[in-house]
């Protein structure tokens, strides 16, 4: 049997909280180590891990943001002593979000802390403090993209750019086994193929196995074209009204592409001209200028836009506003376009933008990028009009736009292609998206003639270079009842996409009715799941 093995820790039946396990018999690696957002998510952030700590050789991080760096700090200060490693651009990037999720926490803890003193309930502790990133921080190594890098012992890593922020990598792995070394490839988060900001991601044509993201596994974006046609006529139009127009955006890489977008528009004679713009975000002002110190590494467009003279992250008319007392001041001016953090609304100077102005019907949101469930960006989305927004209820009167063809993540068909340039014979691991975009993606896998499986939270599997048949041998580690709903979840979801390709192929068959006696047992069966239940 195989030495290697992977398991699956987090973004399983979730797009946060990523976390892989590899194990050999020379090192235990994690790659990405991150948080989790939405509702609630506190108490799954400061949980223990579902490993040693201090017995990790090493952490491959694909990328900066939060969900999947989030949680290394909290590493740190639980016993590891490895290296993190990571591009040069994610290395500065991290350093921004990790000192800035710490602060926030810190000011978290204190504010409820107050609330439970009042109570008489014991003082709140945040998941980890600055100290901790700055321990951290020292512990990251770099390693440039295209370049082979020993990791840990017997683990070789590559990065290749994966087009979804700056510095962010596919990452290729290499793991001695007892016969031959076995190659993993973590796609991370992609981007686009159209991609705006940065390169297209990197095709790789070799691999035993692939983890493959699937946020949007089961559907496209709009076209670059439409999006931007969408966007100049939704901007347009909330300009007339001369009302907020509020745009909720991640720091880190969102914030620059909507100010690139914004400068567009303005080089556009026939558009009207735009009001103030306030970019309400210290991070995002830093992020900013980590993006303009690699501009080499931006798409040709920005980078002739950069040699023609022009900034394509200054829009005329741009304030950044650092200080709290700034932040405020914005809710003095009735006509302006705010930027702000969280992308989500889960946190962030967005929320009292959002509290100030929802009930206001001149306001206009723009929602730019995914809302995870249970986050405020999912419950105005989804369409909630009633809402308690920083203990004040709040009735939405503001217009609310989504435009998902702004996400940096990449669309079903993108998905599929870059899958489709591996060997057959290649084993896919789908993760990353929730249990209907995950199956959707893994069925699209499967129709193209490879082995696809989508696994279940802490999920094990003994990986062998040439047993493809791994993907129905995992066996369980630390269930417990959150767990096990997101495994029934995703096992739901690939029943369901199973099911969508049998309905779209029977008419073709000739031989129904020997289907019919399956069909029947299995209705039998999911009958016995739907009346199921558990012993008292």
């Amino acid at each position: 049997m195989s030495s290697v093995k992977i398991s699956f820790l987090g973004a399983i039946g979730e797009v946060t909280g990523s976390c892989y396990l590899l194990e050999s018999r020379s090192c235990r690696v994690l790659v990405d180590c991150g948080t989790y957002q939405g509702h609630n998510t506190d108490e799954r952030n400061a949980a223990e891990f579902d490993f040693s700590p201090a017995s990790i050789d090493a952490v491959i991080l694909t990328h900066a943001h939060i969900d999947h760096s989030g949680r290394i700090p909290l590493l740190v200060s639980r016993g590891f002593k490895g290296a993190v490693w990571a591009t040069d651009p994610t290395i500065e990037l991290v350093s921004v979000l990790l000192r800035d999720s710490a602060k926030l926490m810190a000011e978290e803890a204190e504010w409820r802390s107050r609330k439970n003193a009042r109570k008489g309930l014991p003082p709140v502790r945040p998941a980890y403090t600055e100290r901790d990133v700055e321990a951290s921080l020292k512990l990251f190594k770099y390693s440039r993209y295209d370049e082979r890098t020993e990791a840990a012992p017997g683990c070789r890593i590559r990065f290749r750019d994966a087009g979804h922020i700056a510095g962010s990598a596919i990452t290729e792995i290499w793991l001695e086994d007892d016969e031959r070394n076995i190659k993993i490839v973590f796609s991370g988060d992609m981007g686009q193929s159209d991609t705006v900001l940065e390169r297209p991601p990197t095709d790789i044509d070799e691999a035993d196995y692939v983890v493959l993201e699937s946020t949007y596994g089961g559907r496209n974006h709009k076209s670059l074209a439409d999006t931007r046609a969408e966007f100049r006529e939704g901007m347009a139009k909330a300009m007339e009204t001369r009302g907020k127009i509020l745009i909720p955006t991640f720091a880190v890489d969102r914030a620059q592409r909507l100010l690139y977008e914004i400068k567009r528009l303005q080089l556009d004679p026939a558009f009207p001209r735009t009001p103030p713009i306030y970019f309400d975000s210290p991070m995002g002002e830093r992020a900013t200028h980590i993006y303009e110190k690699y501009s080499s590494l931006l798409s040709r467009d920005l980078q002739e836009m950069i040699r023609d003279g022009q900034n394509p992250f200054a829009p005329d008319g741009l304030k950044y506003t650092s200080s709290v007392d700034a932040s405020r001041a914005i809710n003095e001016t009735s006509n302006a376009i705010v930027l702000a953090g969280s992308g989500m609304c889960s946190g962030g100077r967005i929320v009292h933008h959002l509290k100030h102005n929802l009930w206001d019907g001149k306001c206009n949101v723009f929602f730019v990028g995914y809302q995870a469930r249970g986050t405020l960006g999912r419950r105005l989305v989804e369409g909630e009009r009633n809402l308690r927004i920083a203990g004040e209820d709040i009735t939405v009167n503001a217009t609310l736009h989504t435009l998902g063809g702004f996400s940096a993540h990449a669309g079903r068909d993108d998905l599929l292609k870059w899958a489709s340039n591996f060997r057959r014979g290649t084993t896919f691991f789908v993760t990353h998206g929730e249990p209907a975009s995950s199956g959707a993606l893994a069925r699209g896998i499967r129709e193209m003639g490879y082995e696809a499986a989508v696994p279940a939270v802490h999920s094990t599997y003994n990986l062998s270079a040439s047993e493809a048949a791994v993907v129905r041998s995992a066996f369980r580690a630390r269930p417990d009842e959150e767990s096990d709903r997101r495994a029934a979840m995703a096992l739901l979801a690939d029943i369901t996409a199973e099911a969508a390709s049998i309905m779209e192929g029977i008419s073709s068959r000739g031989d129904n009715g020997a289907l019919l006696p399956l069909l029947e047992s299995s209705r039998l069966i999911l009958q016995s799941v739907k009346n199921y239940k558990p012993r008292q």
